[in-house]
């Protein structure tokens, strides 16, 4: 008769058995944590960077231009210069329309007031207004006043010579447009200011030849009348009307 297996023995190899289950268990989990370490090891480490504020780009590299030759200037500037003046008698007016305007044929230095008889048409007038009018010979220049306020400044020619006499005077008259019968001119705007004798000198506009030429056209501001005081068209009838008899005119060197 044979023997059976003892239930003894079988419940002494169960506890055995569920050890090396455990056991194995362990093993496995201890493997896989290793290699789960290992491989967190090789992965990437990504650390935060701050952005570029820059970039790259491509530029082309300029050619080089050579630049001109420049010349010295010349610092020796002692060069011949000529200056052409004006001359204070114009060559080209003949003689006899020159003396047109002759009323003193001598220069004359201080005016002296002649002694005149009463109804003889030259005595001083009187005047009681604020107008007055300044020669300038030097200057060649006219300055007109009211008052205290200057109302025309105009460029004038005066004797050559010195023939325009130095000295306070007066408008004496006027006339819009007077007649040299000697000379056969016409004088616009007559303001006549001193007597030389017999004749009369005066502030008038440039000379009207007898053929509606005018005589000593371009050449106001220089002397160039034999004693009267000649001013342009324009500026000669602007003083004739603003002018009065009487009006106080004073000549100065």
């Amino acid at each position: 008769m044979s023997k059976s297996t003892s239930p003894r023995r079988k419940g002494r190899l169960y506890p055995v058995f569920i050890m090396a289950l455990i056991v194995t268990a362990a093993g496995i989990a201890a493997w896989t944590g290793t290699s789960s370490l290992a491989l967190g090891l090789n992965e990437p480490v990504f650390t935060a960077t701050r952005a570029n504020s820059f970039a790259f780009v491509e530029i082309v590299k300029p050619t080089y231009t050579a630049l001109p030759t420049v010349t010295a200037l010349p610092t020796d500037f002692s060069l011949p210069i000529e200056i052409a003046l004006p001359s204070q008698t114009p060559t080209n007016a003949p003689e006899i329309l020159i003396q047109a305007e002759i009323v003193v044929d001598t220069p004359a230095s201080e005016y002296v007031a002649p002694v005149l008889q009463s109804g003889s048409g030259q005595e001083p007038v009187s005047y009681g207004g604020n107008k007055y009018i300044l020669v300038d010979i030097s200057e060649q220049h006219m300055y007109v006043y009211e008052g205290d306020a200057l109302v025309f400044s105009f460029v004038s020619s005066t004797g050559m010579n010195n023939a325009t006499r130095a000295g306070s005077f007066s408008v004496l008259d006027k006339i819009p447009n007077a007649y040299g019968a000697t000379w056969n001119i016409w004088m616009p705007n007559w303001l006549g200011i001193y007597w030389a004798g017999s004749l009369e000198n005066g502030i008038h506009a440039l000379p009207i030849l007898s053929n509606g030429g005018q005589l000593w056209a371009g050449y106001l501001g220089v002397p160039i009348s034999y004693g009267c005081v000649v001013l342009g068209t324009y500026e000669a009838q602007l003083l004739y009307d603003w002018a009065e008899v009487g009006t106080p005119v004073e000549i100065q060197r």
